[in-house]
């Protein structure tokens, strides 16, 4: 069966058909039309010598603005639609749907990097790839990119998960796409700094860069409301430079975070965001402070690192950036087995939530949560920090949890019943947070990982009971093979 979610990874270009006829803006109407009639096409493009769109004609044009209306010799430049919109190629095929039912377009011209036109996709191509279902909530999610309505594409996600979950798709599967709709977001708002900058006087990046996010965005799983994890990733330049680069992507990722907090992805408590030095570094800047965290191995250091390696880029031109920073990563760990082992101990105490007698540990503290289980802390953190142990030992550069599992079972360090209890324990309880986020979503409480054991069924607490044990015996197995303590 085709996943509902298919829709959302897929390209225009992919898509979009061959270039229809193109004409010049001196041609004749008479000769446009014949040029749409030898090529059975439905719209010809008026195009500059440098192939880049200055109108277009379609069938609609033709007869309403050119049949008994105008003499065939009419330059076609006076009767052309001037106002066009375009699409790239590379951007995302529901962007395009959503376009093209806002505005009733049948033909969006597609574009290439420089503007110049390589292809046009029609409605009918597109909409064959959506179902009628992620039709409708693909119309609630491509709002222009406005941060009004960006604030709407974040709000519009809640119910598009509500509504997935209720279908039955597994929740690693809509945490997938609330993370590709929330990393798109990143994109578009970049996009939107940049171009202020521009028109502010401050001109274009001064070097290339590279946007990240990191925690459960970099790794694909975001659940319902995730706070702001970036950084930049910057080109190096000479140092004599550093006043005014630096300080145009300061003036950048001062920007973009509170923009992104206007659009609803809330500032990060622990300033783990661009505008904090720490996570906007040159490439060798980045290279030091890895190799400075590797040697000092104290806790701020552990955390930092705890924080930094799923990082994922969701914008940049250079995507080498990125690529050289895993690099990095990958081979400083695999010579650095102290520093993993180091790692272990920081986390240590984060514990499942089972007590000695097999009953669930809850919340004690505090009076509104008393009773109730919070999944983040004594369940998914457990197991995504286990996986990522085991991957980073391995040079395993996934870092979707499910994908690390998958890499290590390919590596024989995990058997297939091993992945297949840790797979479903990962699933089962990313289930029951979504299902308790969008239930306090909806009644107006603060969304949260609580979730109360008695509002489970007698079958869904043993299945929690079960995936508990099944991480446990893993955090007990990653911790004899990094510490040799068996205990």
């Amino acid at each position: 069966m085709r996943s509902q979610t298919a829709i959302f990874n897929k390209l225009v270009r992919d898509f979009m058909r061959d270039c229809p006829p193109t004409a010049p803006a001196s041609a004749t109407c008479a000769e446009t039309v014949e040029r749409m009639v030898a090529a059975n096409a439905s719209s010809v493009i008026v195009t500059d010598p440098g192939n880049r769109i200055l109108g277009i004609v379609t069938e609609q044009d033709v007869a309403r603005r050119i049949a008994f209306k105008v003499s065939p010799e009419t330059p076609v430049e006076t009767v052309m639609t001037r106002r066009v919109l375009t699409i790239p190629a590379g951007e995302y095929l529901y962007h395009a749907i959503g376009r093209m039912r806002r505005y009733n377009l049948r033909h969006l011209p597609v574009l290439d990097e420089n503007r110049a036109v390589i292809g046009i996709l029609n409605l009918h191509d597109a909409l064959s790839a959506a179902s009628a279902q992620m039709v409708q909530q693909i119309d609630l999610i491509t709002h222009e990119g406005t941060l009004e309505g960006l604030q709407k594409v974040k709000t519009a996600q809640v119910e598009l998960a509500a509504e997935l979950l209720d279908d039955g798709l597994p929740a690693p599967e809509i945490q997938a796409l609330l993370t590709h709709i929330n990393n798109d977001i990143y994109r578009r708002v970049t996009n939107l700094c940049i171009a202020g900058l521009d028109t502010e006087g401050w001109g274009a990046p001064p070097v290339e860069f590279s946007v990240i996010v990191m925690g459960s965005g970099g790794r694909g799983e975001n659940f319902i409301f995730p706070d702001q994890d970036n950084g930049f990733i910057i080109a190096d330049y000479p140092d004599e430079d550093h006043n005014r680069i630096d300080g145009y992507f300061m003036e950048l990722a001062s920007r973009l975070v509170a923009a992104l907090d206007t659009v609803g992805l809330p500032l990060c408590r622990g300033y783990c965001m661009a505008v904090n030095p720490m996570w906007r570094k040159t490439l060798a800047q980045w290279f030091r402070q890895l190799d400075g965290w590797g040697r000092k191995r104290n806790r701020i250091a552990l955390q930092l690192s705890d924080i930094f390696f799923d990082f994922q880029p969701v914008w940049g031109q250079n995507r080498e950036l990125a690529r050289a920073l895993r690099a990095h990563i990958t081979t400083m760990l695999r010579q650095d087995r102290a520093f993993l082992r180091a790692m272990y101990e920081e986390i240590s105490d984060h514990n499942v939530g089972l007590g000695l007698f097999g009953g669930f540990v809850t919340e004690k503290e505090d009076p509104y949560y008393r009773g109730q289980v919070n999944l983040k802390h004594h369940a998914l953190l457990p197991l995504v920090e286990a996986v990522r142990l085991l991957s980073l030992r391995e040079g395993v550069e996934q870092t979707g949890t499910l994908a690390r599992m998958d890499a290590l079972h390919d590596l024989g360090v995990l058997d297939a019943n091993a992945r297949e209890e840790l797979r479903s324990a990962f699933v089962q309880i990313a289930n029951l947070v979504l299902r308790q986020q969008v239930a306090d979503f909806r009644t107006g409480r603060k969304v949260t990982y609580f979730v109360h054991p008695d509002s489970l069924t007698k079958r869904a607490r043993e299945h929690l009971a079960e995936a508990m044990k099944a991480i446990d015996r893993l955090r007990n197995r990653v911790r004899a093979e990094l510490t040799g303590n068996l205990g």
